[in-house]
């Protein structure tokens, strides 16, 4: 045979064995165990390859690694979560309490003080509280003092409030005045509540008789210089629409009282303090405690207790 006719032959047995050779090594090739990675499919000549030949259902696709090979960098699969694991991480979480309907209670002796002035010993109180929901609530307000025996101012006030978001709260309600003068019937409208975090505020007006008005702020705050040690400023300003020499109240700004207290709690619910208060008046106001004899503006020592339960 000449090599003409040799060369067809030889050829055609040549691509027999790749064939046969290809179909072996696609059975025998494990794709699990194979690093694409490090592939490189750029380089392939993907024309010259024959896929009509490649036997694909005996190519190890479905396989597992090796234990050889899982053993090199793999890890174990993440089990799926049971019913007892999602009830682990998402407990359920009691009913919040707000708005449930209970009735809880509050009050606070703010100040129940001694405090020395000029010309006499003054016993001087502060108080408040509340009976009520987180909603709606019945409040009250006490405050007056008493010096060498005799009470000199005495207030008490009632409100229903309504809160009308978490930190705010209108009230409406009456205040009565006892002393100084005769007694003296007021209708209130207010707010109440933090603006800021831990300061505490108060603005109320008030609709007395004869047409009097009156206007009053309220503000104070606590800091804590430990635990159980916290220094407590305070401000209170009063303004009134008309002058009432009975009272000793002139129209416009009346009067200002500015307290600076520290106190220790010994338990929360209880706690002496010491401080001192500055009082100020103003307009009318003076001219009418200089007519009686008073300072308009006096700074006095003051020590008391503070408790709520």
């Amino acid at each position: 045979m000449t090599d003409s006719r040799k060369r067809p032959a030889l050829l055609a047995l040549a691509m027999a064995l790749a064939t046969a050779g290809s179909a072996q090594a696609a059975e025998t090739m494990d794709h699990g165990a194979m690093d694409h990675g490090q592939m490189d499919h750029g380089a392939m000549n993907h024309q010259q390859m024959d896929h009509s030949q490649m036997d694909h259902g005996a190519m190890g696709h479905g396989k597992q690694p090796s234990s050889q090979s899982a053993g090199q960098g793999s890890r174990p699969p993440i089990p799926m979560p049971s019913d007892a694991d999602r009830a682990a991480a998402f407990p359920d979480l009691p009913p919040h309490a707000m708005h449930t309907g209970g009735i809880n209670s509050f009050f606070l002796l703010d100040q129940l003080e001694y405090q020395n002035a000029d010309d006499a010993s003054v016993l001087s109180w502060d108080a408040s509280g509340w009976i009520g929901g987180d909603l709606n609530r019945f409040w009250f307000r006490s405050e007056g003092e008493r010096a060498n025996g005799h009470t000199e101012e005495a207030e008490v006030q009632g409100f229903y409030g309504r809160a009308i978001s978490p930190w705010w709260e209108v009230l409406g309600g009456v205040r009565q005045d006892f002393k100084p003068g005769s007694p003296q019937t007021w209708a209130a409208l207010g707010v109440q509540g933090m603006p800021l975090y831990g300061l505490e505020t108060k603005v109320t007006a008030y609709l007395g008789e004869a047409g009097q008005s009156a206007l009053r702020l309220e503000g104070e705050y606590d800091i804590l210089l430990t635990n159980r040690l916290i220094l407590q400023p305070m401000a209170e300003v009063n303004l009134y629409g008309r002058n009432d020499e009975a009272r000793g109240t002139g129209s416009g700004l009346a009067n200002t009282e500015l307290g600076l207290r520290l106190r220790y709690e010994v338990v929360p619910q209880f706690a002496p303090y010491i401080g001192v208060n500055w009082n100020r008046n103003y307009g009318n106001t003076a001219d009418f405690a200089r007519e009686e004899g008073e300072d308009n503006d006096e700074a006095r020592f003051v020590a008391g207790i503070r408790l709520w339960f």
